[in-house]
């Protein structure tokens, strides 16, 4: 399996472990709003995520093939995270806006540890440089 096909399974596996934890908080905790509105911004990145990673992928193809790429997909997901924040304001009594927003940017939170930690067991320092 290529290094790009394994990071793209890590990456949607913690969000979907991310996901699972804020489910639970959800069910057992009286945040109930917070948690909520967690869920659904972290939902929309998740789309995100699956949405960038299969356009990388796309552009890849294209360029092994000497193909003209079509873009990555900005537009697409700036719809899906404006939408999130449409459904926030539309019921506040069911999402907290912060948290939506914070629930948004949890794909790129996981991307930036995701490469830390890789890049950390993939180049290892030696003693002295």
């Amino acid at each position: 399996m290529s290094d790009y096909k394994m990071m793209v399974n890590r990456q949607r596996k913690w969000m979907l472990y991310l996901l699972a934890l804020m489910f639970i908080g959800w069910g057992f905790t009286p945040y109930q709003n917070v948690f909520l509105g967690l869920i659904l911004g972290s939902s929309i990145s998740f789309f995100n995520l699956w949405v960038l990673q299969r356009k990388i992928n796309q552009v890849g193809h294209a360029a092994a093939n000497n193909v003209a790429a079509r873009a990555i997909g900005t537009f697409s997901r700036l719809a899906g995270a404006a939408l999130a924040v449409i459904i926030a304001l539309r019921y506040p009594q069911y999402f907290h806006m912060i948290a939506v927003v914070i629930g948004l940017m949890t794909i790129y939170i996981v991307i930036m540890i995701d490469f830390i930690l890789h890049h950390k067991d993939t180049y290892p320092r030696k003693r002295g440089e």
